[in-house]
C-alpha cells in the first residue's frame, strides 16, 4: 500500500510499516498544500492511505466520496505512538478505501 504521512505524523513510525511504501508530505514537496488540496493530490498520485494527526480534518472536509483511507492519530507524541505500534499496524492492515479511523493514543 502507498501511505502518505501528513505534517504532524512522527516519521519514525515508518520503520514499523515496512511492507508498505511510505512517503511524507515534506518529502513530496507538498508542505504548502492543505486539507482538500492535499487529499486531491494524494489520490491523484495513487496514495491509498493518509496518516495524519489533524483531528479537525473530518469536520473541515467532505470525506464521503474519497478513495483515500484516512487514519488520524490522536497525538503526535512519538512516546505515545510507540506504545500503540501494534494497534496502528493492525489498523493499517485492516483499513479499506474511503474509510476514516481515529486511534486514541
Amino acid at each position: 500500500m502507498r501511505i502518505l504521512f501528513d505534517q504532524g505524523t512522527s516519521v519514525p513510525l515508518r520503520r514499523y510499516l515496512t511492507s508498505h511504501v511510505v512517503h511524507t508530505v515534506f518529502e513530496r514537496g507538498w508542505s504548502t498544500l492543505f486539507n482538500g488540496e492535499l487529499l486531491d493530490v494524494a489520490e491523484q498520485e495513487g496514495y491509498q492511505l493518509l496518516i495524519t494527526t489533524d483531528q479537525h480534518l473530518r469536520y473541515q472536509q467532505h470525506l464521503a466520496n474519497r478513495q483515500l483511507a484516512i487514519i488520524v492519530l490522536l497525538s503526535s507524541s512519538w512516546a505515545r505512538i510507540q506504545l500503540r505500534i501494534e494497534t496502528i499496524q493492525a489498523a493499517v492492515e485492516r483499513i479499506v478505501a474511503g474509510r476514516y479511523q481515529e486511534i486514541a493514543l
